[in-house]
């Protein structure tokens, strides 16, 4: 062997032990989190929910130095709501974000009632009452079924009416339209109050469901609307706010025993801070919305909102959930918005 040929086996040795070294920092950077959650959602990966969700999650990596970590999983990739809400209980999924009105309520009854139709007027009743004292109430009953609650919910944002037959501007409107909505018995109820022909289904299927003309409408806030595409298989929007809906970030209590305190605190902390950030977006784009998807082709209408309490009120819908939910609830509820006939 010469000594031009061990030199170059030598400089050859070295550099695979350099690129070996090279190689082996970012490996151990990129080490799996000790405590590796799954949040599931069932809006798209472009929705507000998402975007802060995620951002709170590189957060929360960071601030624990790597050891939690919160992995998305929007767009019902792991399932429909029902599907993930089994998850969630038994463990095969560590959070979901899921509406209290859809299938929480199914375990929770109490949960769905901030979803009561046409009860909140604007977002200063919606945070008095959910930040408050009906907002404590709820997150003990969630506690108390064997689920952890974050303080804060989410913002979905006011609801509004679409469909590809007419306006929206009188209860009479509704009646017999085919509407798609959330697998829940508020929401049923609320739409056959009001005179509609309501279909409950999961998210997952409303635009195939639309554009196969299976259901005539469905109701949602604005930016679910824009980011799902629904603006391209509905023409009217009507603007009837008749309910506003959120998210309660919800995990599996034995998953979140396992985090030592203090990693809990600095998760909680993040993810609340991430909520109030996203309860911003979504108030805005409830308004600059409504410019993009009427140039998407929508065409937009106001509601008066009277007559539809009347109606609700004359087909016995607020004394049949004032029934079933009990005078506690009710009566946080109307602490903050005022008796609902």
């Amino acid at each position: 062997m010469t000594s031009t040929t061990r030199l170059t086996r030598r400089r050859l040795g070295l550099l695979g032990t350099a690129a070996g070294l090279a190689t082996a920092l970012p490996l151990r950077h990129a080490a799996a989190a000790e405590f590796n959650f799954k949040v599931g959602t069932n809006v798209p990966a472009s929705h507000p929910l998402n975007t802060y969700l995620t951002r709170a999650a590189e957060k929360a990596k960071e601030a624990t130095e790597g050891r939690f970590e919160l992995q998305i999983f929007p767009n019902n990739q792991l399932g429909g709501d029902t599907d993930m809400f089994s998850q969630l209980r038994s463990g095969a999924l560590e959070c979901f974000l899921n509406s209290g009105v859809n299938t929480l309520s199914t375990l929770i009854p109490a949960a769905a009632i901030s979803g009561v139709g046409f009860a909140f007027k604007d977002y200063d009743a919606v945070w008095s009452a959910l930040d408050g004292k009906l907002g404590a109430h709820l997150r003990e009953q969630i506690g108390r079924s064997g689920l952890v609650v974050m303080d804060r919910i989410w913002d979905n944002g006011f609801r509004l009416m679409t469909n590809s037959v007419r306006p929206i501007g009188q209860p009479d409107d509704l009646r017999g339209l085919k509407m798609r909505v959330p697998v829940s018995q508020m929401w049923l109820s609320l739409f056959r109050a009001l005179g509609a022909a309501p279909t409950g289904l999961n998210f997952a299927e409303v635009y195939s469901a639309l554009q196969t003309r299976v259901v005539d409408g469905q109701e949602n806030p604005p930016a679910i609307i824009s980011a799902a595409k629904l603006f391209e298989v509905q023409r009217y929007a009507s603007v009837t706010n008749h309910m506003w809906d959120g998210w309660w970030f919800l995990m599996n209590r034995r998953a979140w025993s396992r985090v030592p305190a203090a990693t809990q605190e600095t998760v909680t902390r993040i993810v609340n801070a991430a909520c109030l950030e996203q309860r911003a977006e979504i108030a805005q784009q409830n308004t600059s919305l409504r410019g993009d998807l009427a140039a998407g082709g929508m065409v937009f209408n106001d509601v008066d909102q009277a007559p539809f309490r009347e109606r609700l009120s004359s087909a016995g819908f607020y004394r049949e959930w004032r029934e079933r939910f009990g005078e506690q609830p009710w009566g946080l509820l109307e602490e903050t918005v005022g008796r609902l006939a």
